[in-house]
């Protein structure tokens, strides 16, 4: 059975796209624990970002350095956390989290609650910065 993610790539459950290519893609956390967090995921399903191999575990983490310059451009922060925890969905997966404090990335803080017409708008807002 595939990922709620592998969904998401495949277009059968709606996200709001950051980037894509053939191998990655990157969408707006849809319980974001600031405003611009993404979530950014190999189109191949792995449980565990360590068990990568190196090639596809080096071209992650460059996707994910492209997406995190576009949200630095886009949502006020100090800097744009990562996190990857990889507990609550099986398939690999790093948080970019804008921050101004350490304690903005603690996972278990409150989540963000906003209106789809908002969440739409900064991912359109970062879509122009790829």
């Amino acid at each position: 059975m595939p990922t709620i993610f592998s969904r998401i790539v495949a277009g059968e459950i709606p996200c709001y796209k950051i980037a894509e290519d053939e191998k990655y893609f990157a969408f707006l956390d849809i319980n974001p624990l600031s405003k611009g967090h993404t979530l950014v995921i190999p189109k191949a399903e792995g449980d565990y970002i360590f068990d990568m191999d190196d090639e596809a575990y080096v071209g992650l983490q460059l996707f994910a350095k492209k997406v995190a310059h576009a949200i630095e451009k886009v949502v006020p922060c100090k800097r744009v956390g990562v996190a990857v925890m990889g507990l609550e969905v099986p398939h690999t997966h790093i948080h970019l989290i804008p921050i101004n404090s350490e304690s903005d990335m603690v996972i278990s803080n409150p989540k963000l609650k906003l209106a789809p017409e908002e969440m739409q708008a900064i991912a359109d807002a970062i879509v122009t910065q790829m």
